[in-house]
């Protein structure tokens, strides 16, 4: 068959499926592998060891796919019409947090993942021999880098893909094809001397444009960070509780966006202001029923639950209508079996620190004995936690 007419027929059958977007790269080395490996000598990916793993198959998808020839990039718009995730409490009753924008709706991997499949099955329909591997942000592959290789979009200095139809709220997937294509020409960069991103990142993780320090990233630190949120860094969680939209917010291309067509990828109504009191007592259990079938689920009950503490003692901080309800949310925070847990509690308690907190971290340094926690109560019990200095 016509490389080109197949290439129109896939394009189209992405387009049925619910993709915004579909590009099409020659195999190769991947784009930008060099400085892929500068930034994890630079120790920027943080904990995320698996990259480390993949770098090697990362940067040559020969090493996925024997015999690769092209490279399917697929775009899939979860924008949602509103207000901006700003990380302030939104009107309301309750203590409100925030959750990013991506994880408010259903787990995108599923979703895109099945729909790539049925893509893939779609050219093997059309081309019996066809081989072909999907991967929907979970796999050894640089869909960022190969996205910027097509018309899909390009890099933005936030180290996102930017696309002009799209804005920067879309997830993607890859199929790597043993079948020649007709490929696209790489798209044109519009970012300019814009710099709204950079000075949007709260924590400065942003480093320069096009370099992103994880460490520093409050999505990071609120998703895959497993351990102790840097204290410095903990006020500038603010209400978040999982993910940071601050530099997609401050992108103009979003302006143009249209809302997703794909409706489970539209926002649940408990996941657009949640409670964060509720969410602070969480068991496993609880949480597991909560997010059920949420991306919010790859934080973990523990490191949730720690987000939650964290925004609790921010907004505790901030607004002195809801320090009761948040200490009395801390209170019983203290007394979680997750060390991690206790600890960001203790630390959020030294936030709101008045008269009746003072007398709880007493209470717990007196029967705490994990060495982590009774260190967050000194501190906080010293008054060094109060404007948030870490």
């Amino acid at each position: 068959m016509d490389v080109r007419l197949l290439t129109q027929k896939i394009r189209r059958e992405a387009l049925r499926l619910g993709f915004s977007e579909m590009g099409v790269a020659r195999a190769g080395d991947a784009p930008g592998a060099g400085r892929f490996r500068a930034w994890l000598r630079d120790g920027f990916h943080g904990g995320m060891r698996y990259l480390e793993r993949q770098e090697g198959r990362r940067a040559n998808p020969g090493l996925v796919l024997a015999g690769v020839r092209s490279i399917l990039v697929a775009a899939m718009s979860y924008h949602s019409d509103g207000a901006p995730a700003a990380a302030q409490q939104p009107e309301g009753e309750g203590v409100r947090g925030v959750i990013g924008r991506y994880a408010r709706g259903a787990d995108y991997h599923a979703i895109v993942k099945g729909r790539l499949e049925g893509l893939l099955a779609f050219v093997r329909g059309e081309v019996p021999s066809a081989r072909g591997v999907c991967h929907a942000d979970t796999g050894p592959v640089a869909e960022k880098a190969w996205g910027a290789a097509t018309s899909v979009g390009w890099t933005g200095k936030h180290t996102g893909l930017v696309s002009r139809r799209l804005g920067t709220r879309f997830f993607l997937g890859v199929i790597l094809l043993d079948i020649p294509l007709d490929y696209d020409d790489k798209g044109k960069e519009f970012c300019g001397t814009c710099r709204r991103c950079l000075d949007a990142c709260p924590t400065g993780a942003l480093v320069q444009a096009y370099r992103l320090d994880a460490r520093r990233c409050l999505s990071y630190l609120t998703i895959e960070s497993r351990g102790e949120i840097p204290r410095g860094l903990r006020p500038l969680v603010g209400a978040r509780i999982f993910g940071c939209d601050a530099c997609q917010d401050a992108c103009p291309w979003n302006r143009f966006a249209a809302a997703t067509p794909v409706g489970a990828l539209a926002p649940r109504a408990e996941n657009l202001a949640p409670d964060l009191v509720p969410l602070a007592r969480l068991s496993r259990e609880g949480f597991a029923r909560r997010f059920a079938g949420s991306p919010v689920l790859r934080a973990t009950r523990d490191g949730f639950v720690r987000n939650v503490v964290v925004a609790l003692g921010n907004v505790g901080a901030s607004d002195e209508g809801a320090r009761d309800e948040v200490v009395q949310a801390l209170e019983a925070a203290l007394g979680d079996y997750s060390p991690l847990v206790r600890a960001h509690a203790a630390w959020a308690l030294g936030r709101v620190l008045r008269g009746r907190a003072c007398a709880i971290l007493t209470s717990v340094r007196d029967r705490e004995s994990d060495e982590g926690v009774l260190a967050e109560v000194a501190r906080a019990l010293d008054g060094r936690e109060e404007a948030g200095t870490g």
